[in-house]
């Protein structure tokens, strides 16, 4: 239980730091890679203003008079383009060369040739004699450095965060393990105390309810109000036996003990329970159906495994109204045994089918255990289902029933 805790906690907490540490990434990445743009735009501006000085007017013409080295921009993976005023290619140097068309509503355009990005900036080239449009230019780059540059800051932010996630990791389990300690010594201590008690107090509680057997059996000079008390005497002893063997067995299922290891013919334990209740069944009209199947074995304990199925169905009998159903049912999937304990009672709400598990918890009392029970039943058959290593669930509706399901894994006898 407490491992099942700890690595719930780890998981939480790593949860919860995976994602403030993806999101401080992804604003790291988003502001940077906006600022590395920027910078780029910038660039090519300036570079789009220095070429657009070059550009005059000469006879209607636009002409340029190229002073840029191209060896140049070729090194820096940046190209030119000059345009008349009708759009029409003037001159242009460079490698990286956009062949889009000039477009005067996004002065900033990106184009992909082939698996390289290149990125461009269209200015207009304004006449120094009377401020007039001449022509434009555009100045282009390719977007490969860029690209790179953001490849490997995304290597270098995933590995961080796996190396940073992962040395988190280890510590929230050292943490949540050191953190768990004194509430688990605590436990620890507590269970001791209880299965010694109960252990303690068998002893006491047999001498009480032997000895008023024996005054019982032999009620000569009793007054009738003597024997009205030694009964009540005798049904409180019996309560609180079952209770603390309840208790004794609660302790020891939490020590994680293995239990005793045999093929259980499953078919044979449900078939003896129906017959075992079918008089209380029939007391209250109720109609108990088994839809049992080929011999089914599981490997576990029996004495605990009808126990099991026992209080499944004293409930499905006890929440049953007069005149009711209660159906058994088996089914194989797999290597997975499913059996099914199906009432049409009176059924639970969402709310108290989330502690319907809890010890000692009870629900309202239109639903509540029998006088002599404690609410520790479907606690101890949960605690014993998960110890053969399988599970207990249950469905329910208000005003329709319930449905306990056991899920076991089959076993093959030789």
């Amino acid at each position: 239980m407490f491992q099942k805790t700890r690595y719930q906690l780890s998981v939480s907490y790593l949860a919860v730091f995976a994602a403030l540490l993806g999101i401080f990434t992804l604003a790291v990445r988003v502001v940077f890679a906006r600022s590395l743009s920027q910078k780029l735009t910038e660039n090519l501006t300036i570079l789009g203003e220095s070429a657009a000085a070059e550009g005059e007017l000469d006879n209607g013409r636009l002409q340029v008079e190229n002073d840029f080295p191209t060896n140049e921009l070729i090194i820096r993976h940046q190209a030119l383009q000059w345009f008349d005023s009708q759009c029409h290619l003037v001159d242009q140097q460079g490698q990286y060369i956009l062949t889009l068309p000039l477009s005067f509503n996004i002065d900033v355009q990106t184009q992909k040739i082939g698996k390289i990005r290149i990125r461009g900036v269209t200015l207009p080239v304004i006449s120094s004699d009377n401020g007039r449009l001449i022509g434009y230019v555009r100045a282009s780059q390719s977007l490969e450095e860029f690209d790179e540059t953001l490849a490997q800051l995304d290597w270098g932010l995933g590995s961080g965060v796996v190396m940073t996630l992962a040395l988190s990791s280890i510590g929230g389990l050292l943490l949540t393990r050191k953190a768990m300690q004194p509430i688990e010594q605590s436990f620890q201590r507590l269970k001791q105390f209880t299965g010694d008690a109960s252990h303690e107090l068998r002893s006491p509680l047999m001498a009480i309810t032997t000895n008023v057997e024996v005054a019982l059996e032999y009620p000569e000079g009793m007054r009738s109000t003597d024997a009205k008390k030694f009964k009540a005497i005798a049904n409180a002893a019996d309560q609180m036996t079952r209770l603390t063997e309840d208790l004794l067995l609660l302790a020891r299922s939490d020590q994680v003990q293995s239990p005793h290891q045999e093929a259980v013919n499953l078919e044979e334990i449900l078939h003896n329970l129906v017959e075992l209740y079918q008089p209380q069944a029939d007391a209250k009209e109720i109609n108990v159906k088994a839809n049992l199947t080929q011999p089914l074995y599981v490997l576990g304990d029996l004495v605990q495994l009808t126990r099991v199925f026992a209080n499944l169905i004293q409930n499905a009998l006890q929440y049953t109204p007069t005149g009711g159903l209660v159906e058994i049912q088996t089914n194989q999937v797999d290597r997975q045994l499913y059996i099914s304990v199906k009432d049409t009672g009176i059924g639970m709400t969402p709310e108290q089918l989330q502690h319907i598990f809890d010890r000692f918890w009870r629900a309202d009392q239109a639903r509540s255990y029998q006088s002599n029970g404690f609410g520790l039943g479907l606690a101890i058959a949960q605690s014993i289902v998960q110890s053969h290593g399988g599970s207990l669930t249950v469905t329910s509706q208000l005003g329709v029933g319930s449905c306990f399901t056991v899920r076991l894994p089959t076993h093959y006898p030789l």
